[in-house]
Protein backbone atom coordinates (compact mmCIF):
# COMPACT_ATOMS: atom_id res chain seq x y z
CA UNK A 1 0.00 0.00 0.00
CA UNK A 2 1.37 3.70 -0.27
CA UNK A 3 1.39 6.40 1.66
CA UNK A 4 -2.21 7.12 1.81
CA UNK A 5 -2.48 3.55 3.53
CA UNK A 6 -0.63 4.44 6.47
CA UNK A 7 -2.57 7.57 7.25
CA UNK A 8 -5.45 5.52 7.43
CA UNK A 9 -4.05 3.41 9.85
CA UNK A 10 -2.62 5.91 11.64
CA UNK A 11 -5.74 7.78 11.95
CA UNK A 12 -7.83 4.75 13.23
CA UNK A 13 -5.15 3.85 15.94
CA UNK A 14 -5.65 7.23 16.98
CA UNK A 15 -9.24 7.15 17.47
CA UNK A 16 -8.70 4.51 20.16
CA UNK A 17 -6.08 6.06 22.36
CA UNK A 18 -9.37 7.09 24.47
CA UNK A 19 -10.40 3.22 25.14
CA UNK A 20 -10.17 1.85 28.72
CA UNK A 21 -10.72 5.51 31.02
CA UNK A 22 -9.20 7.96 32.17
CA UNK A 23 -5.27 8.82 31.40
CA UNK A 24 -2.54 9.50 33.79
CA UNK A 25 0.94 11.11 32.88
CA UNK A 26 3.73 11.49 35.30
CA UNK A 27 6.70 13.49 35.49
CA UNK A 28 9.75 13.33 37.81
CA UNK A 29 12.33 14.91 36.99
CA UNK A 30 16.11 14.34 38.62
CA UNK A 31 15.38 17.50 40.68
CA UNK A 32 13.62 14.13 42.70
CA UNK A 33 16.41 12.11 43.22
CA UNK A 34 18.65 9.63 41.16
CA UNK A 35 17.18 7.07 38.91
CA UNK A 36 16.43 4.52 41.64
CA UNK A 37 14.67 7.21 43.47
CA UNK A 38 12.69 8.74 40.71
CA UNK A 39 11.75 5.29 39.57
CA UNK A 40 10.65 4.15 43.28
CA UNK A 41 8.39 7.61 43.19
CA UNK A 42 7.03 6.72 40.00
CA UNK A 43 6.02 3.43 41.11
CA UNK A 44 4.24 4.72 44.22
CA UNK A 45 2.54 7.77 42.39
CA UNK A 46 1.33 4.80 39.58
CA UNK A 47 -0.14 2.30 42.48
CA UNK A 48 -1.75 5.81 43.90
CA UNK A 49 -3.20 6.40 40.11
CA UNK A 50 -4.91 2.74 39.93
CA UNK A 51 -6.53 3.80 43.65
CA UNK A 52 -8.31 6.68 42.64
CA UNK A 53 -8.89 5.56 39.10
CA UNK A 54 -12.48 4.09 39.62
CA UNK A 55 -13.64 8.07 40.91
CA UNK A 56 -11.90 9.53 38.00
CA UNK A 57 -14.53 10.09 34.96
CA UNK A 58 -13.12 8.16 31.89
CA UNK A 59 -12.36 11.32 29.40
CA UNK A 60 -10.20 12.65 31.72
CA UNK A 61 -6.54 13.39 31.32
CA UNK A 62 -4.37 13.93 34.48
CA UNK A 63 -0.56 15.06 34.64
CA UNK A 64 0.97 14.53 37.99
CA UNK A 65 4.42 16.40 38.99
CA UNK A 66 6.17 14.91 41.58
CA UNK A 67 8.25 17.33 43.38
CA UNK A 68 11.45 16.40 45.64
CA UNK A 69 9.71 16.16 48.75
CA UNK A 70 7.67 13.33 47.08
CA UNK A 71 11.19 11.07 47.38
CA UNK A 72 10.91 11.34 51.22
CA UNK A 73 7.35 11.34 51.91
CA UNK A 74 5.12 8.63 53.09
CA UNK A 75 2.30 6.78 50.97
CA UNK A 76 -0.27 7.43 52.58
CA UNK A 77 0.74 11.58 52.41
CA UNK A 78 0.81 11.42 48.63
CA UNK A 79 -2.24 9.54 48.57
CA UNK A 80 -4.02 12.33 50.72
CA UNK A 81 -2.75 15.12 48.54
CA UNK A 82 -3.82 13.65 45.07
CA UNK A 83 -6.84 13.15 46.44
CA UNK A 84 -7.28 16.71 47.29
CA UNK A 85 -5.90 17.89 44.33
CA UNK A 86 -8.23 16.05 42.69
CA UNK A 87 -11.18 17.21 44.83
CA UNK A 88 -9.55 21.11 44.62
CA UNK A 89 -10.34 20.52 40.46
CA UNK A 90 -13.98 18.82 41.20
CA UNK A 91 -12.60 15.90 39.62
CA UNK A 92 -13.78 13.57 42.29
CA UNK A 93 -16.68 13.84 44.63
CA UNK A 94 -15.94 15.02 48.19
CA UNK A 95 -17.32 11.37 49.68
CA UNK A 96 -14.54 9.88 47.72
CA UNK A 97 -11.84 12.06 48.80
CA UNK A 98 -13.20 11.15 52.97
CA UNK A 99 -13.74 7.52 52.37
CA UNK A 100 -10.30 7.11 50.53
CA UNK A 101 -8.34 8.57 53.37
CA UNK A 102 -9.50 6.67 56.25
Amino acid sequence: MGASGRRSDAAEAGSLVRVGGPRFGLIVSKAVGNAVIRHRVARRLRHMCGQVIAEVPADTDIVIRALPGAATTDSMELLRQLRGALHKLDIVRPSATVAGAE
